[in-house]
């Protein structure tokens, strides 16, 4: 067993409850971390035996560039059912940070953490 993880994905989006959310977006941030059986990648050494990186990244970006969603608790969750439907991964976890949240206070960034696997798809 292993884990993939793509790390701080920046993209922009249009994801909130409020029309000034969806209407002029924000920046986000994602994390996702993917446990996999990579031994077979290990004993070959062979960029066809594991998993392309590049791919998980544009699924990504599509789920979360292509949709509006009011909550980032939704984004994430569909960016699990997107990465799981892609190859044999055992579990996702997915983290969406919101830089911009319109809350009054001082902080760096809103998060929420969604996991799902291959069971509970």
């Amino acid at each position: 067993m292993g884990k993939i993880r793509l790390n701080n994905i920046k993209l922009y989006g249009y994801h909130g409850c409020f029309p000034e959310e969806k209407s002029l977006g924000q920046p986000f941030e994602i994390d996702v971390e993917i446990d996999a059986d990579l031994s077979k990648a290990v004993a070959e050494d062979k960029l066809t035996t594991t998993t392309d990186y590049s791919m998980i990244h544009k699924t990504i970006e599509n789920v979360f560039t292509q949709n509006k969603y009011n909550l980032i608790e939704t984004a994430a969750d569909r960016i699990c059912q997107a990465i799981l439907a892609l190859d044999h991964f055992n579990t996702v976890t997915v983290r969406v940070r919101k830089i911009s949240a319109p809350i009054a206070g001082a902080f760096d960034s809103i998060e929420v953490e969604i996991t799902q696997n291959r069971s509970s798809k």
